[in-house]
Parts: C-alpha cells; structure tokens; sequence
C-alpha cells in the first residue's frame, strides 16, 4: 500500500507563501493543496482584491516583488499616479501588472463564477500545477477592534499602518461561511500525510480559517499530523504586526505563546534555532517539538525548512499524545 503522499498547507501572506513555496518544490504534482485565509479579501475601486490568494499566487509563479514579499515583480504605477492626480483613494497601491488580475477576477465574480475556480484559472495562466484553494467560497470579512474603533482588516492595516491599539478581532460572515469542501474532504481523508500551518499570522491568517464551522474540530480528528511553524522568533514578528498585537492583546510574545494558541489541534511544532531554549516549556503542552532554521530569506531556505518540517511530521504520528520528541 502506498503511504500518504497528499499535504494540506494553511496560509496567509508573505510569510506562509514562502513556505508554501518551499513545499511545492518537493511535493510531486498533485500532492500540495494551499488553502489561503479570505477573511481580508475586499472591495476597493471597484474591484474585488484578495490580498493574500494573490501573494500565494504570485509566490507559487515566481512573479512576486522580490523586496516586499507582495505584489508584482517589476511592477509600474502609471495607473496610481494617473489616479492620484485625479483626487482618487490612493492610499492602497495597486501596481498595473496586479491591477488586471483584480480586473480579471472581479469580471468573472460578476457573471457568476465562484472565487475557487476564478483562483484556479488566474493559477493556470500563470503556470502553476499546485492547487490553491480560498478556505471559503464565501465573503468573510476581519474586523478589528482598536482604541479607534472598529475597523475593516485593510483600512487598519495598509491605511492607518496597523497604528491603533488592537483590543480584538471579529470575523463579520464566518458563522455563514462554508469551508471549502476540499479542505474538509482532505481533512476527513485517510490519504493525507500532514496539515501545515504554515508561519503567518495567528489572528487574521489563520484564525478565520479555524473559525469556520467544522474546521478546527475536523483538525482534532483528522487523521494526519497537524504541525504549525512559529511565526515569532526572538520575541519578534518575522513579518508584519503580529507582535504588535500580542503585545496589545497581553499575551507573550513568544512561540511559546503561539503555541499554546493552537494546542488544540497541534501533533507538533517548529521553532527557530534562536528560540531553542523555550523547546522544554513549549514540549508541557505540545509533546513533539522542532528547532529549525524558520526565517526564510533564500529560495533554498524555503525548500530546507520545507523539507525539515515535511520529515518532521512524519514523525508525529497524529493524536498520539504523551511521548515528547524533542530535536
């Protein structure tokens, strides 16, 4: 009997992407499913932008803006600067190559594709064999609560740069939301080998796809090792404001921290090297612990943490808890 080949990855941007990439070239065709966090899609200009499937997506093509982690490579900005001029919203840029994607994709939303085929044929034009899935066919929406009330994910982000003081999340839509029947498919499969979660931000990455009904119970049963990469080294964000909200939520910041957040649902956990004396505290509520080199600058960073944390989950048989592995 052949043994599981098939990988689930659970991702948000930048930091996920690179993993996700990472995997993809390893895997075999076929065998790498990226489910991608939809809760900061939005409607802007017009158009329907799903900032996170577009990083997967230009990350997966190798047309990612190299410096940024996000947009296009060698992209231009006539249209911004055309629009600017005009008075227009300026303050979330969109580059003219990224702009036709979102023009693409907000014309087939419109005569009724659903957003899982409208990502599969953007991924096929650009010559990507991995499938990348949205977690959810339907709109979900982050709402962040701050000491400036209540703002959409993209407005406290790129508009107000993550500023205000974050007092908490909600996800307008989830209760409504269906995951993506592959996902949960997958999840109920006997021929999946692991779930990755890969090292993006816990509370608007992959918090929304937790809080879709039945995802996180469906990570409890699944047969396959669920393993997580810390997105906080140091007591730092490697990317983005996560350590910033941690801090304003009053947790720790730390792996440990991160950890304890998904304990539920983990089989095993990766750290970097530079955290490698909090393994012992991590390994009192999640048995199998990893140090590994997590931060990803090279392409061959992304395939070595890939493959460690591949062999890593082969080592974690699923739900077997009470036997700490420690390397």
């Amino acid at each position: 009997m052949t043994p599981p080949a098939r990988v689930l990855a659970l991702c948000g941007g930048v930091g996920g992407a690179k993993l996700a990439l990472g995997l993809s070239h390893i895997l075999s065709e076929g065998d790498l499913t990226v489910v991608v966090n939809t809760a900061d899609d939005f409607d802007h200009l017009g158009l329907r932008i799903c900032p996170d499937l577009d990083t997967v997506t230009y990350t997966l093509a190798a047309i990612v803006n190299p410096h940024t982690g996000w947009g296009r490579a060698e992209e231009t900005g006539n249209f911004m600067a055309a629009l600017s001029a005009l008075g227009g919203e300026e303050w979330f840029y969109l580059g003219d190559k990224d702009l036709a994607v979102h023009v693409e994709r907000t014309r087939r939303l419109k005569v009724g594709e659903q957003l899982d085929a409208v990502t599969q044929g953007i991924a096929r034009k650009l010559g990507i064999a991995v499938q990348i899935l949205p977690m959810s066919n339907d709109p979900v929406a982050t709402m962040v609560a701050t000491d400036a009330g209540a703002l959409a994910f993209q407005h406290y982000f790129v508009r107000e740069r993550c500023q205000p003081r974050v007092t908490g999340f909600h996800f307008t839509g989830i209760a409504a939301a269906t995951p993506h029947p592959e996902l949960m498919d997958a999840l109920a499969g006997d021929d999946l080998a692991a779930v990755i979660i890969c090292p993006s931000n816990p509370f608007v990455s992959i918090d929304p796809i937790l809080a879709l009904p039945g995802v996180r119970e469906a990570l409890r049963t699944t047969s396959a090792p669920v393993i997580a990469v810390s997105p906080v080294v140091g007591g730092a964000a490697v990317k983005g404001p996560t350590a910033k909200i941690m801090a304003e939520l009053g947790l720790e910041v730390s792996a440990r921290a991160v950890a304890e957040r998904y304990v539920d649902i983990l089989d095993g956990f990766v750290v970097d090297r530079q955290d490698a004396a909090l393994v012992d505290q991590i390994a009192r509520t999640v048995d199998r612990v990893k140090v590994a080199q997590t931060i990803m600058v090279t392409l061959q960073d992304r395939v070595s943490l890939a493959r460690e944390v591949l062999l890593f989950a082969k080592r974690c048989s699923a739900k077997a808890r009470g036997n700490p592995v420690l390397s």
